[in-house]
Formats: C-alpha cells, sequence, structure tokens
C-alpha cells in the first residue's frame, strides 16, 4: 500500500509539473511547437464553429497556445502570419509593462507626480489639482481629469479638473497616451528604443509604436501579440530570462488596482472580480467582467476586437486580430461570445462554473431593430439606459423595438418577478 500510494504521489507530482511547464519559441526563427487539437480532444465541428463565427465577424488572426505551444492558428482573407495589425487599447498592457521595468531601474516610482516628468502645466487644472496626479493613477483610470469631452487629447487645454485622483475610475485614453511620455522623460530614449531593448529583443516579438492623432499605437504579427502573452503567462519571465523582475508590480498590475472598478488592474482587464465597470459610464455592474471565461482570465483589449487573454489556471492564451462589426470602444461582448465558443471545444465539454448556464439569453446582440429574450424566469419589468444612465423607456414584454434608438451601446435592466435582476449591455449597429 506505501508503494502505491509513493507512486501515486510521483505520478501526480509530474502531472503538475507538466501543466505547469509553459514552452517558449525561439527568438531567432519563425519556429514554433504545436499540439495537435486532436490530442487536447478537441471536436473539429466546434472548431469550425469558432472559424466560423470569427470569420463572419470580421476576423483577421486567431490563436491558440496550450502551455506555450500552438493548438490552433487560423488567418482569413488576405492577412498572413507575416501581416502586421494594430492593438488599439490592447497596447496599454505594453505600456504598463514598461512603466514596471522603468520602475525596477529606479528611473521612476509610480507613487511619483505625473508632473514630475512632463513639467508643471500639462493640464488646466490649477497647481494644487494637478500635484495629486500621480503616476499610479494614470495606470489605474484614476487621474480625476474630465473625459466628457475629447478622450484622447492630450493638449493641456482638454485635460480639465473633474474630482480629485482616487476619487472616480473612468476610461480616460489621454492620461494613459501621456504614459509614453513619462516613460521617455523618466529613460532618456524612446518608446520604440525602450520596449526594443526591454521585451522585444528578449520575446523576439516584431512591431512598433506609431503615432495616429493623438494616440500613440502598436502593431505587429499576431504571433508577436501571443509572444507578449507568453512573458505574462511566465510572471514577466521569458523562459529563464527575467523581463518584468519587480513581483510586486507585476502582482500589482494583474490585481484589483483600485476600490471603485475592481476589474481593472494597471491597464489590464480582470474577471471573476464580482462587480465591473465599462467604458463611457459610471454605472457598476455585479457579475463577472467575461461570464463565460475562467475567474483568473487576464485580458487585454481593444477597439474593433484586438483581443489578448491570458490564463493561468488553464496555461492559456489566444489572441484575436481583426476589425469588429459592432461600437464598443472596449470589445467585451465579442471577447465573452469567443470564450462560448473555446468552452464547446472539447467534445465532452466541461463547464467552468455555474456562471456558463444560460438561464437569460437576449438576441441577437449586436442588435439591429428588435431584441428578443428568452428566460428561463418570468418577467416583470425591462428597462433600457443609455451609457449616462438615463432611462429610455420600460415595458414587460420579451419582444423589444430598439428602432427609434440610434447606434451605440445601451444597458438593459431587468427585473424578475422573484426579485432577481440581470444585466446586460447591448450593442446596436444601425
Amino acid at each position: 500500500m506505501r508503494h502505491f500510494y509513493l507512486t501515486l504521489i510521483f505520478v501526480l507530482a509530474i502531472s503538475v509539473s507538466k501543466a505547469q511547464s509553459i514552452y517558449f519559441p525561439p527568438t531567432t526563427s519563425n519556429t514554433w511547437d504545436t499540439i495537435s487539437p486532436n490530442s487536447l480532444g478537441y471536436c473539429q465541428n466546434e472548431i469550425d464553429s469558432l472559424y466560423n463565427y470569427l470569420n463572419l465577424n470580421n476576423t483577421k488572426a486567431f490563436l491558440l497556445l496550450q502551455d506555450g505551444k500552438i493548438v490552433l492558428e487560423k488567418y482569413f482573407g488576405t492577412h498572413t502570419a507575416s501581416d502586421n495589425w494594430f492593438w488599439a487599447s490592447a497596447g496599454k498592457c505594453l505600456t504598463s509593462t514598461l512603466v514596471g521595468i522603468a520602475q525596477q531601474e529606479n528611473k521612476l516610482k509610480i507613487t511619483d507626480t505625473t508632473s514630475k516628468y512632463l513639467g508643471q502645466g500639462w493640464t488646466s487644472c490649477t497647481p494644487q489639482q494637478e500635484a495629486k496626479i500621480t503616476i499610479r493613477n494614470q495606470l489605474t483610470m484614476t487621474s480625476g481629469l474630465n473625459d466628457t469631452l475629447d478622450t484622447d487629447c492630450t493638449i493641456d487645454s482638454c485635460l480639465n479638473y473633474k474630482t480629485d485622483p482616487n476619487t472616480r475610475w473612468s476610461y480616460h485614453n489621454a492620461p494613459y497616451t501621456l504614459l509614453d511620455s513619462v516613460i521617455e522623460n523618466a529613460t532618456g530614449v524612446s518608446m520604440n528604443s525602450y520596449n526594443n531593448t526591454k521585451i522585444k529583443q528578449v520575446t523576439g516579438m516584431n512591431g512598433a509604436f506609431f503615432k495616429s492623432g493623438f494616440n500613440n499605437i502598436y502593431y505587429s504579427t499576431a504571433r508577436s501579440m501571443a509572444r507578449f502573452g507568453l512573458l505574462i503567462l511566465n510572471k514577466g519571465k521569458w523562459d529563464n530570462t527575467s523581463v518584468l523582475t519587480d513581483t510586486n508590480y507585476f502582482n500589482q498590475m494583474t490585481q484589483t488596482s483600485q476600490t471603485i472598478n475592481p476589474s481593472y488592474g494597471y491597464l489590464w482587464w480582470l474577471n471573476g472580480k464580482g462587480k465591473y465597470m465599462i467604458p463611457q459610464t459610471q454605472i457598476v455592474f455585479n457579475g463577472n467582467l467575461s461570464p463565460n471565461a475562467p475567474n483568473d482570465m487576464i485580458a487585454a483589449m481593444g477597439s474593433k476586437g484586438q483581443l489578448l487573454n491570458v490564463v493561468p489556471s488553464k496555461n492559456m492564451i489566444w489572441v484575436r486580430m481583426g476589425e469588429n462589426p459592432t461600437t464598443e470602444p472596449v470589445p467585451f461582448l465579442m471577447n465573452d461570445q469567443i470564450w462560448k465558443y473555446i468552452n464547446k471545444l472539447p467534445c465532452t465539454p466541461t463547464q467552468l462554473s455555474d456562471n456558463t448556464k444560460e438561464e437569460f439569453i437576449i438576441s441577437p446582440n449586436p442588435v439591429g431593430q428588435q431584441i428578443n429574450i428568452q428566460s428561463t424566469r418570468p418577467i416583470e419589468l425591462v428597462s433600457i439606459y443609455n451609457l449616462q444612465g438615463q432611462l429610455l423607456f420600460q415595458q414587460n414584454e420579451k419582444i423589444i423595438d430598439m428602432t427609434a434608438q440610434p447606434a451605440g451601446m445601451y444597458i438593459l435592466h431587468c427585473k424578475m418577478n422573484n426579485g432577481a435582476v440581470v444585466i446586460k449591455r447591448l450593442v446596436k449597429q444601425y
């Protein structure tokens, strides 16, 4: 019996070690080990369903890695593995990592005031108001600057006082973009030079930042985005080479960074936190950011569906690049929809949690002119809000006419006859 338990412990130890090991592709070639989908029990018809969804939604590239190895890789239309595409706001995760590297090199501290690196007068605030804004506020979207006008404009006249830092979470692009100048002034080199030395050369990524209006947008291949995902999956190390060695910063970056929006770290989106906020609204929603994803998923998400998901518990990474038929500035709905298809890939699907059970379905979403609600529970009242929190109309019918509403994002608030409340995000296309 003792021999049996020793053998069992040995087998389990090997299994755990194997599950936790991560493969890293060579940095000087395009060689990348693969895993057969069949070996993971993936059904071809479910793979086809995933690819069909991606194709219908203007995808250009999709990769899924298991333990660092490519399981699925698909390019659509004329896009190829060597073609670059923009990351949009998914590039925020690169910036947050570079800030952490600059801090570990004693080039800056995230508790420093932003004015230390941009000079006084980078906003239209009073000197006293401006002096309260720190690099950490830029990382956490809590600068307190007014985001109700042009959220991209980085000129001082666009950056007006709204409230004190740390008292309001708002997805404001301009303070984030100015982190580039903070990094450049702190390190003495350009953003591209710093990224090349600290991340690209170590991981074998390609790509560069390019100016577009007020924004600084990263372009690369899909495989390069996946390489960056591997760096994050391995907690800031590329194989045995340390890149982000500040473990405290890494943990802070990938965990709740403030109490207002628990689903936001340092420019990373976090799942499994029970509450979340989305851009362009001050509403706090109950539930997880991506109900169909594992709770420990962290994600970089950008407009038009630029997506990077990292899941430590599953040793999984997936990347989606392309266009998006919706108008969401951050494509939460598409990210969650892709997880629905990923969950069905195994021939014997296993539910991640009770959150994957479909008890309330709205379709279609994105919306055209009409919404249909399917619910296992009787509905008492349906309310439709805009992103400013204004009530547009209410009804108790399961068919909702959206014809009079312009294209954009909406909030559906549904009260059941037992007092339960369901909240869903809607995207109206036209």
